[in-house]
């Protein structure tokens, strides 16, 4: 644990009147983190892998989310720009550079353009790689890195996510074990988001409101083959 944190654990600890932990309880505390055990998972989304991606893509669109099936992903830079145009914005993604993206040719699709790094203002699309997709809600989990800011799932316009069907699990308890088995005990990413569907609220007047909070559209790319 850095040196902050602890000091802010610390006067967390100080503000409620609370000591140390007795040694028992850290025993148990570290216990539970040494060999997580899930709640209980639903059945919902215990399904054949490919009965799970229907699922999947099924209850993103639920969510106002679009979702567009390729074969492959060297597939990827014309859905985009088909994307892009149809949604009549310019021909420039702000785009991850993660493993699974930075085997992406994207000279090969000629008119769009790319800029890597964190999100600006003046972008309007952005393309990242989704972590895991759970099949019970449609919802994407994204892990944050340097090569893939947070900042580009909430910044622009249009987000548009990259998601090989191998991802997709059934429940949110499977996500996590994919992300420690990943990862590594101790070793979580600064962040972890979970979206599902387009940035949206109800709050005025129960009426249903996009990209208030962040990204308008949410385009879910599910491809198919093996990640390459």
């Amino acid at each position: 644990m850095s040196d902050s944190r602890a000091k802010t654990l610390d006067a967390i600890r100080s503000s409620l009147g609370r000591g140390p932990l007795p040694p028992e309880v850290t025993s148990t505390l570290q216990g539970k983190l040494d060999q997580p055990r899930p709640n209980i998972v639903p059945e919902r989304g215990n399904l054949p892998p490919a009965e799970r991606v229907e699922l999947f893509i099924s209850e993103a669109e639920r969510v106002n989310a679009t979702v567009e099936r390729l074969r492959a992903i060297k597939a990827v830079p014309a859905a985009v720009a088909q994307y892009l145009r149809e949604a009549e914005l310019p021909l420039f993604a702000r785009v991850g550079t993660d493993e699974l993206l930075a085997k992406i040719r994207w000279s090969k699709e000629r008119g769009i353009n790319v800029e890597t790094g964190a999100a600006e203002d003046r972008d309007t699309a952005s393309v990242t790689a989704a972590f895991a997709g759970i099949a019970e809600t449609g919802t994407l989990m994204l892990v944050s890195s340097p090569e893939s800011p947070t900042s580009l799932n909430f910044l622009p316009l249009a987000h548009i996510v990259v998601l090989p069907v191998a991802r997709i699990v059934g429940a949110y308890e499977d996500a996590w074990a994919r992300l420690r088995g990943a990862r590594g005990h101790g070793a979580m990413p600064r962040v972890v988001n979970w979206v599902s569907g387009p940035s949206r609220t109800a709050d005025i007047e129960q009426t249903l409101l996009l990209g208030a909070h962040g990204p308008r559209r949410l385009h879910i790319l599910v491809c198919d083959g093996k990640e390459k």
